[in-house]
């Protein structure tokens, strides 16, 4: 792979074979089982094979198809054990790598957006790159200040691509869909088309990043480095070592895990509440463990990366979240119906029992019943089974649900994180961060009469 292909033809040709190869493996998975092979062993093959050729074809492509890769890439966690097995290796490659633009390209962009002289800009470059994502790589470097950089370079074409990548996917959306049991793959593709442009403009991103270094500089706990420098298609930013969350995954320490988990959730609903935006893009590629947290060198901070998708919620997190949430555990069927009502969860034209959406949420909301709670692979299977299964009471209520596009984002940034919890396997506080940080959750305490109020009334 040299370059990220440009052609509609060409991309399309690639996503249309995804299908295609689907239903060429089925057919050799039964070819093999009529000579007599294992249903287990081949069924293993496979999903494998799938795996495989789906993961590559979406790495490869970069643009929107690894950007649909990536937003499934979080919720493994959710597929059935003799499934997840074959793909989560393929996930995790695509989490952090993809094949690299030529050097020459990447010098013909930092020509045409930082000028001819460009080089001088830098006391070191590194050519090859330390990280590629959908729709721009990243290059470590010394700005001319002796500060080491981040130099994130979009690709040419990279708007195209995208756009091409997800219209070819949303049309063959549904065969995508077993991939992940009780996740619709329709909406998810569209919010990502909605997002595009957003996607590609770095003065954007540039904002956003900047606004989460200021509010989080000299945080305990969460680290968001600066910017340099931004221009059209390029954003330079301080650069930030540490451990992914993607070998935290795959090899770090329960201590690890658990620190990482509680800090991710910790950011999830403070981030809001203290600079008006949510990091919309919850992948573990986008965050570090670095030490130096509050109990010294041997503790750990969360570094974030990437803030090309954001939701802007000025007043933080909407406050019926926190309402919903905290009447829910109380068990207060009535009064959450009608605000679900009130929000649009349930449309007017829907009657539902109250008490049978009271029993829809409450297995999902577990997290924030008690003190502390352990993500787990298991317990996220369990939830999307529950959803997916069209025998299940909980699938037939589901689908009379409502999600009011202003919750859209919201939602997948939850699960994404619930997603990436369960494959670190962390016990995270999880009602210590609701409590602390979202609008509602705890309800308010009424004010104190005052002296000259009793003294009236009296």
């Amino acid at each position: 792979m040299s370059d990220l292909p440009r052609k509609a033809v060409t991309r399309t040709a690639k996503l249309a074979a995804l299908p295609l190869g689907f239903a060429g493996r089925a057919t050799w998975g039964l070819g093999k089982r009529i000579v007599g092979e294992s249903a287990d062993i081949v069924g293993r093959e496979l999903q494998q094979r799938t795996a495989e050729q789906l993961f590559k074809v979406l790495g490869e492509l970069k643009g929107g198809a690894m950007k649909f890769g990536q937003a499934l890439s979080v919720f493994e966690s959710a597929l059935p054990e003799e499934v997840a097995g074959p793909y989560r290796a393929a996930l995790t490659k695509l989490q952090e790598a993809a094949p690299p633009m030529p050097t020459r390209t990447v010098h013909k962009v930092l020509t045409e957006r930082l000028g001819e002289d460009w080089q001088e800009l830098f006391l070191e470059f590194e050519d090859k790159p330390s990280a590629a994502a959908s729709i721009g790589q990243v290059h470590h470097a010394v700005w001319h200040d002796g500060r080491e950089v981040a130099v994130k370079v979009q690709y040419p074409g990279a708007g195209d691509a995208l756009l091409s990548d997800l219209n070819q996917l949303s049309r063959f959306a549904r065969l995508l869909g077993p991939l992940i049991p009780g996740m619709d793959i329709k909406p998810l593709i569209t919010e990502l088309k909605d997002r595009v442009s957003e996607e590609l403009d770095y003065g954007l991103e540039a904002q956003a990043q900047q606004v989460h270094a200021e509010e989080f500089e000299g945080d305990p706990d969460v680290v968001v480095p600066a910017v340099v420098h931004q221009c059209d298609q390029v954003l330079i930013t301080e650069w930030m070592d540490g451990v992914p969350l993607s070998e935290i995954i795959s090899e770090g320490t329960q201590e690890q895990r658990d620190r990482a988990g509680q800090l991710l959730a910790r950011f999830l609903f403070s981030g809001p509440a203290r600079t008006g935006l949510l990091h919309a893009d919850p992948h573990p590629g986008n965050f570090r463990l670095l030490p130096g947290g509050p109990d010294g060198e041997d503790d750990w901070r969360l570094g974030v990366l990437d803030f090309g998708t954001v939701d802007r919620l000025p007043g933080g997190l909407p406050t019926p979240i926190g309402e919903s949430l905290r009447m829910t555990l109380d068990g207060e069927a009535e009064a959450v119906y009608e605000l679900l009502r009130l929000e649009g969860f349930v449309k007017e034209s829907i009657e539902l029992d109250p008490d049978a959406v009271l029993d829809y949420l409450r297995p999902i909301i577990e997290p924030a019943l008690l003190d502390e709670f352990t993500f787990t692979r298991g317990w996220m299977r369990s939830q999307a089974a529950r959803i997916a299964d069209i025998r299940s009471p909980a699938y037939q209520l589901g689908k009379q649900l409502n999600l009011p596009p202003a919750y859209l984002l919201i939602h997948r940034v939850t699960l994404s994180t619930i997603g990436v919890l369960c494959q670190l396997g962390a016990t995270v506080r999880l009602r210590e961060e609701l409590e602390g940080w979202l609008p509602g959750f705890v309800p308010e305490e009424p004010e104190e009469e005052s002296a000259a109020e009793a003294v009236a009334e009296a």
